[in-house]
């Protein structure tokens, strides 16, 4: 009897630790994107966005993403050729050399000459290839050195485009204070012109996400994020369907954000903001209404944006704050 008392309660204990585990994985899938780090960033997805004063820690990397690494992070560096390697072994294939192994030193001086001249034509060769190389790596160093003396500068401060916007991404600006006492920010690089319209979007479309998603509305979802975070939702939706649970969010409001880093690929702009914001989230059971467990009211957060040149900025990731 008593070993027969002891495996049902060790049974019973399994199917109760089991449980708290399934309710504690939900739990995690509170808020879209909430503990986990998801998305894509064209081909910075794989690199940590700035420093910001809202969020002065790397964010976690990317957990789930469609892009594979280095899949976009540009064309490989074509191999280096080394004289006397390949491009000799070139040579000797093309039959340059003929001018010295056939009529070459045995031909007399005009062998000699020929051959002379050859070298002088792939010395100059060479020397036209290092030239251009060397120029287009400076031309590539100097956006990211202009980019970050920009948002450094005054615009930077209260009144510039980060700051002065009232409320909501007027948290943008939150982060730097309202005098001169106001803290040192780090620098951002923003190579598409962020302005006040776009922040007032980006804050209207943390809202609507995140309303969005507690009321399961899929269509919305879809028309405010990229495919790929429309499917991520989608699933995590699902995923509290079976379970019989349903997230409730309310009250989304931001607090403060500001920009990390923006930036073009093609015809493709990007915006990466750090964003704290405070809701009522809530996890409930659909059939009794029953609450299964209240989430953080705070939440800090680093999203993702991206538009077509000319349309509207859509959610592409979400990164949490470490």
């Amino acid at each position: 009897m008593m070993t027969t008392f002891t495996r049902g309660r060790r049974t019973a204990v399994a199917f109760g630790l089991a449980a708290l585990m399934a309710v504690a994985a939900t739990a995690g899938e509170a808020r879209p994107g909430s503990g986990s780090s998801m998305g894509s960033r064209g081909s910075r997805t794989y690199s940590s966005p700035a420093p910001t004063t809202t969020a002065p820690g790397a964010p976690a990397p990317m957990q789930r993403s469609m892009t594979q690494p280095g899949s976009q992070m540009g064309a490989p560096a074509a191999p280096q050729r080394r004289f006397g390697g390949g491009f000799f072994a070139g040579l000797l294939g093309a039959g340059l050399l003929g001018a010295l192994i056939g009529g070459g030193f045995f031909g007399g001086l005009g062998g000699i000459a020929s051959f002379l001249g050859l070298l002088l034509q792939v010395g100059l060769l060479i020397g036209v290839v290092l030239l251009v190389v060397r120029f287009f790596r400076r031309r590539q160093a100097q956006p990211a050195m202009a980019g970050a003396y920009n948002r450094s500068g005054p615009a930077a401060g209260p009144g510039g485009p980060l700051g002065g916007l009232g409320g909501g991404l007027g948290g943008l600006g939150a982060g730097l204070g309202g005098g001169a006492a106001a803290p040192a920010r780090p620098a951002q690089r923003d190579e598409v012109g962020i302005g006040p319209q776009d922040f007032d979007a980006f804050e209207r479309t943390l809202t609507q996400v995140q309303l969005a998603y507690g009321a399961e509305d899929v269509a919305t979802l879809r028309r405010l994020t990229t495919p790929e975070m429309a499917g991520y939702f989608t699933e995590e939706l699902k995923a509290n369907a079976s379970r019989g649970l349903v997230n409730r969010i309310a009250d989304v409001k931001l607090q403060q954000g500001d920009l990390a880093e923006s930036w073009r690929e093609g015809p493709v702009d990007y915006a990466t903001v750090a964003m704290r914001y405070t809701l009522r989230d809530a996890l409930i059971e659909r059939a009794s209404g029953r609450v299964v467990e209240t989430n953080p009211p705070e939440a800090t957060e680093v999203w993702t944006f991206l538009r077509q040149r000319g349309g509207q900025w859509v959610v592409s990731a979400i990164q949490q704050s470490r």
